[in-house]
């Protein structure tokens, strides 16, 4: 495949997407689970709003923030499967005797499932504002919502990258989905910190850096602009982000030097 960087970058991206596409099973879940979760979190823990304390008067603008994340475990599942993928059908392979440059194939890939995880987030918010979400900051805040779901969606997608070329196998990436979950619910995802009562799920989750993501991705949308929460929860996406992508880099070039 010859062309300038973007170029190749476009078509992995592009093939990415219309595979994508064209698999239900992979398009629906991530748009239908966390829609299903959240409804149900809202209509069982919507009482826990009466807590003294609690930082929303609606459950909904509270648990939100969970269906961003849950988008993102999809997304590393989907980035970390297609490059198993490529990597048991030869098609690695393949590019290696291309003149591609290698970084292509990468960034091409999450670009792909990032326009994915674009459609799912736009998703959500569609549905959480048609049955009363609220945002405090306002556009601005939803803007902001919106980048870091996108951040927090490329993070998990080079984690999942990072597996899937390492392993090169979508058995293995399908293994690591239950422990995000499990880091998922040992996280401030169902209850502000200061208000779990046991002492080591608070000790877990304060240590847990999903609980800073959730937090972040939570804080313009029920206490408006909050500063620290934004910072965590970008600083940690994005030193997620650069730790996978450097990794999946390093597992690419050793891949393409096994082939």
């Amino acid at each position: 495949m010859s062309g300038s960087l973007p170029q190749q970058v476009g078509a992995i991206a592009w093939r990415s997407v219309t595979q994508t596409m064209r698999l239900p099973a992979i398009v629906v879940p991530p748009i239908l689970f966390p829609l299903i979760l959240l409804a149900v979190n809202v209509g069982g823990l919507d009482a826990a709003t009466k807590i003294p304390g609690f930082p929303a008067d609606s459950y909904l603008d509270f648990a939100i923030a969970v269906a961003f994340m849950q988008g993102g475990l999809f997304a590393m599942v989907n980035a970390g499967s297609a490059l198993a993928r490529d990597v048991e059908t030869g098609f690695i392979r393949r590019l290696a005797m291309t003149p591609m440059q290698r970084s292509a194939l990468l960034i091409g890939q999450l670009g792909g499932v990032m326009a994915t995880a674009l459609l799912c987030t736009a998703i959500y918010l569609g549905v959480g504002f048609a049955v009363g979400l609220n945002v405090e900051a306002g556009v601005g805040g939803l803007v902001v919502v919106v980048a870091l779901a996108m951040l927090v969606a490329l993070a998990f997608a080079s984690l999942g990258a990072l597996v899937g070329l390492r392993s090169g196998s979508g058995e293995a990436v399908q293994g690591f989905f239950p422990l995000f979950f499990v880091a998922l619910f040992l996280s401030s995802m169902s209850l502000p910190r200061d208000l779990i009562e046991q002492d080591w799920f608070r000790a877990i989750a304060t240590v847990n850096p999903v609980s800073y993501l959730v937090e972040g991705l939570r804080s313009p949308i029920i206490t408006g602009w909050d500063g620290q929460a934004l910072a965590l929860g970008f600083g940690f996406a994005l030193a997620i982000a650069v730790l996978g992508i450097l990794g999946a880099s390093s597992a690419l070039k050793t891949r393409l030097v096994r082939t």
